[in-house]
């Protein structure tokens, strides 16, 4: 049995390497034609340190405390060359995936579907056409190329790791690049992808989760929810879905079906339109749970529109809100997602 490691450099690139019972990370990396830092590969130098997000592993005690404090080894920093993994981990390595002679990877997918909803957004199902399917984190996302145009648009996974078919839920934006292909595309024709790309994804645990979603920010919250579903998680989550208008709900059929899936799942809709009859308006900010967040042990999640991220930003440090974990992502329609943490 393998077990797969998840590499996320500072550039936002993700690599996934296998790694063999009792083989080091280092080594699979490098079988995988990936050259993580090094200098000693044995434990001296310090110069493969990285950061462990999630996952079990053994350092052994073959490093010198130089390479590796006991401090460091406690707030998860490890040496690549002496971490052996005994289950999927995710690692930070504090360098560009260039400077380790690795990049993007890129692949063909072609459409099965394309589901357009009123003018606010559209759903896009693309089947991969060859070779396993993509690894990526859920909440990652990937560069699509807009054919005919040599550019491309970022959009999140919607859909579950390991799938061969890939979702999205696209902005409809007029004028808009991707918008307008959309609007002629047909089954059958081919897209080039490239990635995944990202910091923003979902991280082990089992506090409780609040995730916060602002309009097509809705997509990565699907492939998390899918994920968390397929493993019979127990957690507690709630979700709210911000939207301007009552039409740019969408997909919230989807969201109520994983109530039955997960028993500690709940969600909430709020609409900003003042002259919509929503039971919820305003703003994300005005609908969080305060249980949830004074608690101190929730992990949040927020991907939206920057003014929505600058928003919840602002009134977790307004109101002194420290939550277990904050993560965020802020994107525009017509730019990459930026990815933070």
């Amino acid at each position: 049995m393998c077990y797969t490691i998840a590499l996320n450099f500072e550039d936002g690139v993700t690599r996934f390497v296998d790694c063999k019972p009792g083989e080091k990370v280092l080594d699979a990396a490098f079988r995988n034609k990936i050259n993580l830092p090094m200098d000693c590969s044995d434990g001296v130098c310090g110069t493969c340190k990285c950061r462990a997000e999630s996952g079990s592993y053994d350092l052994g005690e073959d490093y010198i405390d130089d390479a590796l404090t006991g401090d460091e080894a406690a707030q998860g920093l490890v040496l690549t060359c002496q971490m052996v993994p005994s289950s999927d981990c995710v690692l930070s390595v504090p360098v560009t995936a260039t400077s380790c002679k690795t990049g993007q990877q890129v692949f063909a997918a072609t459409v099965t579907r394309i589901e357009p909803h009123h003018d606010a957004a559209v759903v896009l199902e693309l089947a991969v056409n060859e070779g396993a399917a993509p690894a990526f984190l859920p909440g990652q996302y990937v560069n699509i190329g807009v054919p005919g145009s040599g550019d491309h648009r970022s959009y999140s996974f919607s859909t579950a790791p390991g799938d061969r078919s890939l979702g999205f839920l696209i902005k409809k934006i007029p004028d808009g690049l991707m918008s307008g292909w959309l609007a002629r595309a047909r089954p059958g024709d081919r897209l080039d992808l490239t990635g995944p790309m990202g910091s923003f994804y979902l991280r082990d645990g089992d506090g409780p989760l609040l995730f916060l979603a602002g309009g097509t920010g809705l997509a990565p919250f699907l492939s998390m929810l899918e994920v968390l579903a397929r493993a019979g998680s127990r957690r507690h989550i709630h979700l709210i879905y911000g939207v301007t208008r009552d039409l740019d709900l969408v997909l919230v059929d989807q969201i109520a079906a994983y109530a039955s899936r997960l028993p500690n799942f709940t969600f909430a809709t709020v609409v900003a339109d003042p002259a919509s009859d929503h039971p919820r308006k305003g703003w994300v900010t005005q609908h969080m749970p305060e249980d949830m967040l004074t608690a101190g042990e929730v992990d949040v999640y927020l991907c939206g529109p920057p003014q929505m991220v600058d928003a919840v930003r602002h009134y977790l440090d307004e109101n002194a809100i420290r939550p277990a974990s904050f993560h965020y992502e802020k994107f525009t329609p017509n730019a990459p997602l930026k990815a933070t943490a």
